[in-house]
């Protein structure tokens, strides 16, 4: 995993970071076209979302799909709009660029 989502993933808030642990563990055993909503939802060119609601509020990690059920962390956000922003997105596209 690379640094710059490591430093992301430290920044979730403590429930949002354990959540995240938990819909991991989901989709490292199921993969992420079996596990589906509400954990994970396909966005467009192997980019996933992985959904991390809380009562504090919605945090998103963006990944790319690499060989078999592989998903690679790409970026780490709060969603504060019904639309991904479109920095996030650019961020995310970037960072899949240079590991592609």
């Amino acid at each position: 995993m690379d640094k710059k989502v490591d430093r992301e993933l430290a920044e979730l808030p403590h429930r949002h970071y354990a959540r995240f642990l938990h819909v991991a563990e989901i989709l490292e055993e199921h993969g992420p076209k079996t596990v589906g909503m509400p954990h994970i939802h396909y966005l467009k060119n192997r980019l996933w979302e992985i959904r991390l609601q809380g009562k504090d509020g919605s945090w998103r990690v963006i990944s790319i799909a690499a060989s078999g059920r592989r998903l690679i962390l790409l970026h780490v956000f709060q969603k504060t709009a019904r639309k991904i922003p479109p920095g996030a997105m650019e961020k995310a596209l970037k960072r899949a660029g240079e590991i592609t």
